[in-house]
């Protein structure tokens, strides 16, 4: 079985963002990447159909050349290879032809990603490829099993769970649940070592034009002082809810 593994090179949850000057563009300086967390999910579930089953782990992300120590990271946790596209992703539809285009280029039973990515969070991406090339889908995915041509997927939706069976090849959207956090990978020195040497195969981009553009990124507003009131001031609260909040 070969497997397809989109990823997205993300700010850490715990990076500070700022915008440049004009307000045109995120401001990369000083931010740390890593593996989109919903990306690193599915990823995982892909190297666990290559240790039990055999199956050839790829992965594909769609970016610069300053997405690829994210990509030597899904390397040394064990993919057997990474693609890259050379362009900048600007939007969800232009991002699925890319990844497209790879696809009709090469022979995958299975392409797994995360839902969305946590920088956007547009959860667009997965179901725009697999209406491109026409495969099932089944996004919010919290458990895969796979034999043969036939899988089955357990996905989250209002409510409940959703079990469904189906032919490969397929397009799957994961979440936390596909596997649990406690087995995600970390890389140690032996994958580490190894990913320098696995292929990271560069690709021209198919020149899939955008469809959204954005204009201007703005920060909320920050949040005002806080007035702490003693406890058993009950008088001056009420002034201030009164008076400075004007909530009563």
């Amino acid at each position: 079985m070969n497997i397809l593994v989109c990823i997205s090179s993300v700010p850490d949850t715990t990076s500070k963002i700022n915008f440049t000057a004009d307000g045109k563009a995120f401001d990369k300086n000083g931010i740390q990447f890593v593996i989109n967390p919903y990306d690193e999910f599915s990823l995982t579930r892909a190297i666990w159909f290559q240790e039990k089953q055999g199956a050839t782990v790829t992965v594909l992300t769609v970016g610069d050349a300053s997405v690829e120590p994210v990509m030597r990271k899904a390397l040394a946790i064990g993919a057997n290879d990474a693609i890259r596209v050379d362009t900048e992703p600007h939007d969800s539809y232009s991002t699925a032809k890319e990844i497209a285009k790879v696809i009709a280029e090469n022979q995958y039973d299975l392409i797994l990603m995360g839902r969305e990515s946590i920088d956007y969070n547009g959860n667009a991406v997965p179901a725009m490829l697999a209406a491109e090339l026409g495969w099932s889908f089944v996004n919010n995915c919290i458990g895969l099993e796979v034999e043969e041509d036939q899988a089955t997927a357990v996905s989250e939706i209002d409510g409940g769970k959703e079990t469904v069976k189906f032919k490969l090849p397929a397009i799957i959207a994961g979440q936390k649940g596909i596997v649990e956090e406690k087995d995600l990978k970390i890389p140690n020195m032996r994958g580490i070592m190894q990913a320098r040497s696995k292929p990271l195969n560069v690709v021209e981009a198919s020149g899939a034009e955008a469809q959204v553009k954005a204009d201007e990124f703005e920060k909320p507003e920050p949040r005002s002082s806080v007035t702490l009131v003693d406890k058993d001031n009950v008088e001056e609260l009420v002034r201030l809810l009164h008076e400075e909040a004007k909530v009563i």
